[in-house]
């Protein structure tokens, strides 16, 4: 029972990392396209978020694996589920960005015009160190959310916990409680650590600051 969980628990763990990547990447550039002076790449992030805020994820997984093939699109199940999983988060780490960018005090953006920084300067040295201490605490908790949405690829055969216990389950049923407690436990000792990282990384950003 357990060889097979943890069989699973190693999938789980590599598609969160590569989808949280993806998803941080999508989130900048989204999240920047959205703050763009330039209209239709401005037009096109919204559209973008828009979609993947307002739809289901275990549609977008469905719609990536199942549909994309009657249009011609062919994707490995791992494909599919690192890019539903990876858009899905990206979208919602692009408001993540977008408005811990605007919560930077004007204060501090006025200052650094004055200094005649352009305006590569200004985002560097003074928009993104502040802006990235007040997105922290959000992205923590949109990876650990990250981590529970891969319970979906099971859904298109990708072996990962949930799969293997759902497996479990089919030849074992007597056991059924016994499966999915340890599916319980396996989830949390993958989250905790990760929800305990955030919090250490704000507080050593947070160090000697008001």
């Amino acid at each position: 029972m357990l060889p097979s969980l943890l069989q699973g628990l190693g999938i789980t763990v590599q598609l969160t990392i590569y989808s949280a990547i993806l998803a941080f990447f999508v989130s900048f550039l989204a999240g920047f396209g959205r703050l763009s002076r330039f209209y239709p790449l401005r037009a096109v992030c919204t559209v973008f978020v828009e979609v993947f805020r307002g739809t289901s994820l275990l549609v977008q997984l469905f719609w990536l694996y199942f549909v994309l093939p009657q249009l011609g699109i062919w994707l490995s199940a791992d494909l599919a589920g690192l890019l539903a999983l990876g858009l899905n988060a990206g979208a919602y780490g692009s408001e993540i960005v977008r408005s811990s960018i605007l919560a930077v005090p004007k204060g501090q953006i006025e200052a650094a015009v004055a200094l005649n920084m352009t305006p590569g300067q200004r985002m560097r040295s003074v928009i993104l160190p502040q802006a990235f201490r007040i997105m922290l605490p959000s992205f923590g908790n949109l990876f650990i959310e990250l981590l529970k949405g891969t319970s979906l690829v099971s859904l298109i055969t990708i072996s990962d916990m949930t799969f293997q216990a759902t497996t479990l389950r089919t030849n074992m049923n007597q056991h059924t409680p016994e499966i999915f407690g340890l599916l319980l436990i396996l989830y949390f000792l993958v989250a905790y650590p990760l929800t305990l990282g955030v919090r250490w990384l704000e507080r050593r950003l947070s160090t000697g600051r008001s």
